[in-house]
């Protein structure tokens, strides 16, 4: 079987993200940029999977501008077999993304797509039921273990009480978590065959999805500077400050 699996382009986790100074957005401009880390863990599961046997092949696929195909290099690199690149400028809310993933799965015809829970910039959590939606496939989100059983999927999720172990036919699509594995770093032999494996690349229009924005923001701002904090010396004086400063205690 097939998997997909897609793959943003974000700010990297490391980079301190600034506001631009208008308001209008974050900078983006000589920032360095790297996978979103929950796709990196789906991509990591997907190769894992093939590498059992229970997959044939692994389809990394990114929307966004030209420099999206540095992301989905990283995923041949580490071991994935061919890439589609959905090339626009513009952000791409999750609706549309959702979309666009749909009109790709109708054309690779993968019976599992692994995603990540949420993207870093946006923390939208949005895009896997989505699509799960749109197809009508089961979905299982928060992963923190997949097996794959001939026709079935077996998917241990996070939840708030503990874990909850879902069983799903295929096709399916699953969203993973931090705690499903740690990500292999590509070698050096296979950065050079990434360069060589195929990227297909179109347009969202090429497609049929429309891509216009139903939202619009408004105002980007920082957040709050934190106050310093103080120290006590007695239980006492700390219990006064948090009833009479802090407002915590009545």
């Amino acid at each position: 079987m097939k998997i997909l699996v897609p793959a943003k382009r974000v700010i990297d986790y490391n980079v301190k993200v600034r506001v631009k100074s208008d308001g209008s957005g974050v900078e983006l401009a000589n920032v360095k940029m790297s996978m979103n880390p929950f796709d990196e863990i789906a991509i990591e599961e997907a190769l894992r999977i093939r590498e059992s046997g229970r997959a044939s092949e692994v389809i990394v696929v990114s929307i966004g501008p030209s420099q999206a195909s540095e992301t989905i290099r990283s995923g041949l690199a580490m071991g994935a077999d061919r890439g589609v690149l959905v090339r626009c400028d513009s952000p791409v809310e999750p609706l549309a993304v959702a979309k666009i993933l749909k009109k790709i799965v109708e054309k690779e015809k993968p019976l599992l797509v692994i995603l990540g829970k949420q993207a870093i910039d946006d923390d939208c959590n949005q895009t896997g039921q989505m699509l799960a939606g749109l197809l009508g496939w089961g979905q299982a989100t928060f992963a923190s273990r997949i097996v794959v059983v001939d026709e079935k999927v077996e998917v241990t999720r996070e939840v708030d009480g503990g874990l909850q172990v879902l069983t799903l036919s295929l096709p399916a699509v699953i969203t993973t978590d931090l705690r499903l594995n740690e990500p292999r770093y590509a070698s050096l032999p296979n950065i050079m065959k990434a360069k060589k494996k195929p990227i297909d690349e179109c347009l969202p229009e090429d497609i049929g999805v429309d891509i216009s924005p139903r939202l619009r923001v408004l105002k980007t701002s920082e957040p709050a500077l934190r106050s310093a904090g103080v120290k006590v010396k007695t239980i006492s004086e700390l219990v006064e400050k948090l009833r009479n400063e802090a407002g915590v205690l009545q």
